[in-house]
C-alpha cells in the first residue's frame, strides 16, 4: 500500500511506528547508536480507555471483582510490550490503574480522595491482587 508505506531515514533522527511500537536509533551511555522501541501513545491511549470503561462499567460493584476483570487485560498488555523499553510507560500505566483502584476504594466509602495513607501500593498488590509485574525484559542477543 503506497500510502502506507515510507522510507524512513532512522540516523536523521526520524521515527516509525509498527504494530504499537515507535521505532527510533538513539545513542547508548557507551556512545554507540542503538535501536530503542517504545510503545506508542496511541496504544496506551487504546488500554487506558478500555480500562476506564471497565472502571464505569464496575461502579457499584465490590473492588474485588473490579480487579479481576482488569487483571487479564493489564497482564496481557504488559506482556506484549515487555520486549521494549517501555518501563517509563508501564510506570504511568501503573499509576493510573493504582488511582483508579484507590478512587473505587474511596467511592465505597462516600469519601474523596486517593486513600494515600489508607492503603499502601503493596496493600494493594498483595491483598487485592491487583496485577503488579510490570518489569521490562531485554531481549538477549543469541
Amino acid at each position: 500500500n503506497e500510502a502506507k508505506s515510507r522510507i524512513v531515514d532512522l540516523s536523521r533522527g526520524e521515527s516509525f511506528g509498527f504494530l504499537g511500537f515507535d521505532f527510533r536509533r538513539v545513542r547508548s551511555l557507551r556512545g554507540r547508536w542503538r535501536p530503542q522501541y517504545t510503545p506508542q501513545r496511541k496504544a496506551r491511549t487504546a488500554l487506558l480507555r478500555e480500562l476506564k470503561e471497565v472502571f464505569r462499567r464496575s461502579r457499584s460493584q465490590p473492588v474485588e471483582r473490579l480487579i479481576v476483570e482488569i487483571n487479564p487485560k493489564l497482564r496481557g498488555w504488559v506482556n506484549y510490550f515487555r520486549i521494549g523499553h517501555a518501563s517509563r510507560c508501564f510506570a504511568f500505566v501503573r499509576l493510573w490503574v493504582e488511582r483508579r483502584v484507590r478512587r473505587h476504594l474511596m467511592g465505597a466509602r462516600n469519601r474523596r480522595g486517593f486513600g494515600w495513607k489508607r492503603w499502601s501500593t503493596a496493600w494493594l498488590h498483595a491483598t487485592l491482587g491487583l496485577f503488579a509485574d510490570y518489569r521490562v525484559r531485554y531481549l538477549v542477543r543469541a
